[in-house]
């Protein structure tokens, strides 16, 4: 796994855009499409953000999610709703090759439905995660049984609130050209030193080889 030691979250979001950029411009130029899988979170969003505002050719770009969370399609603490406010409004990427999990159907319906979606767009060119104090990253939680080739997992009892939620399975995550990892603030200090020690945690369960890049702030990785 390479890692980009950064100064800031803003420069790890800056960094990251880039880096996106460059992997959509090389799959449109081999394949005529960019997939691409977004995550929730500050940094991400601070990411989106300065995509919406770069040049690129968004008619050939689709959109996928690692997790929901199971609430109403409109709610503001949904990934999809965030995307939309920071970048899948602002672009002209075509409403049908943006791909939301249907999480207000329930876990287990949704989980169904978006396999059915996904199974064709892999493998991904880019998937884009970020890591919670915990270790959890999508909505894949220490503790929990994560079957290795499950492609999309219904989730119960997650301990950050709401408690039911969607996410992509390790095989789905996995199943990529790039996977980009972004960590940022001290919170997060603690389960990079227990990733780094070799602990069984989710984000260790997806971050394995060449494929992945860190980008991490000073803070995270101090």
């Amino acid at each position: 796994m390479k890692t980009e030691l950064l100064h800031s979250a803003t420069a790890v979001a800056e960094r990251a855009s880039k880096l996106i950029l460059a992997a959509a411009k090389e799959a449109i130029d081999r394949r005529g499409a960019f997939t691409l899988v977004l995550a929730g979170g500050s940094t991400p969003a601070a990411c989106y953000q300065l995509l919406a505002a770069s040049e690129a050719d968004w008619h050939r770009w689709h959109i996928y999610f690692g997790d929901e969370r199971c609430l109403d399609p409109k709610d503001p603490e949904r990934n999809s709703a965030m995307a939309a406010m920071s970048l899948t409004s602002k672009v002209p990427i075509p409403a049908r090759q943006v791909h939301p999990i249907p999480a207000e159907r329930g876990p287990e319906a949704a989980a169904h439905d978006y396999e059915s979606t996904i199974r064709p767009a892999l493998p991904f060119d880019l998937v884009l995660l970020g890591m919670g104090e915990d270790g959890h990253t999508a909505s894949l939680f220490p503790g929990h049984r994560h079957p290795a080739n499950a492609l999309v997992l219904p989730v119960h009892g997650a301990p950050k609130p709401p408690p039911e939620r969607v996410s992509l399975g390790p095989a789905a995550l996995t199943s990529c050209r790039q996977l980009l990892i972004l960590v940022t603030g001290a919170g997060k200090r603690p389960a990079v030193q227990q990733w780094r020690a070799g602990e069984d945690l989710p984000i260790s369960q997806v971050a394995s080889d060449g494929r992945t890049i860190l980008l991490i702030d000073e803070e995270a990785g101090a």
